[in-house]
């Protein structure tokens, strides 16, 4: 069994192009753009909006969560922020949690990125702290990122139809998980 504060020990992940940080205030110019930007919104299904100040408290309460661990994604070339990455809805009874990754714009995608940060956390989530299992969800309408989920070793276990109301167009949602003992390309 996983302790309730599993992520408190939040470290920095650092791969050839990307160092994962604790996600907080330092990022906030950036981080406020990122959850604005139109293609992201809609890969991810988020309708909520967010306040300028609402996205700044968030940004501040990141280091006080230790049943999830949130990063900043940044450039090991310049340090520009890329995105962030979630491990969440950490269950430590059943030794599981949930996966979140988000690029900054459509200016990141197909680059790779997003295989080399997963990669990261997982390694991280499965191997470091333990985990079990992580599960994702991903649209159907953005097969990029469910590609990338493939090649880090994640399976689909299910489609819930029309999850999703987008511009007056439902889309499924796949549900995709990976756990410790699968293998992991």
């Amino acid at each position: 069994m996983l302790l309730p504060d599993a992520f408190r020990d939040q470290p920095v992940l650092t791969g050839e192009r990307v160092r994962l940080e604790p996600l907080g205030p330092a990022v906030l110019e950036a981080y406020w753009a990122y959850v604005r930007e139109p293609e992201g919104r809609r890969l991810t299904g988020t309708h909520a909006e967010f306040t300028r100040e609402q996205t700044e408290g968030w940004l501040r309460s990141r280091a006080d969560q230790h049943d999830r661990a949130d990063w900043a994604v940044t450039s090991t070339a310049d340090g520009g922020f890329l995105g962030e990455a979630v491990l969440l809805d950490l269950d430590p009874d059943n030794e599981t949690c949930g996966y979140r990754i988000g690029l900054a714009g459509p200016h990141l995608f197909g680059r790779g990125l997003g295989t080399e940060i997963t990669r990261l956390v997982l390694d991280h989530a499965l191997g470091t702290v333990g985990v079990h299992r992580v599960d994702l969800q991903v649209y159907a309408h953005n097969p990029r990122a469910q590609r990338v989920y493939e090649k880090c070793g994640f399976r689909v276990e299910g489609r819930r139809r029309d999850a999703l109301l987008w511009d007056g167009v439902r889309h499924d949602v796949l549900d995709m998980g990976i756990l410790r003992t699968d293998p992991r390309p």
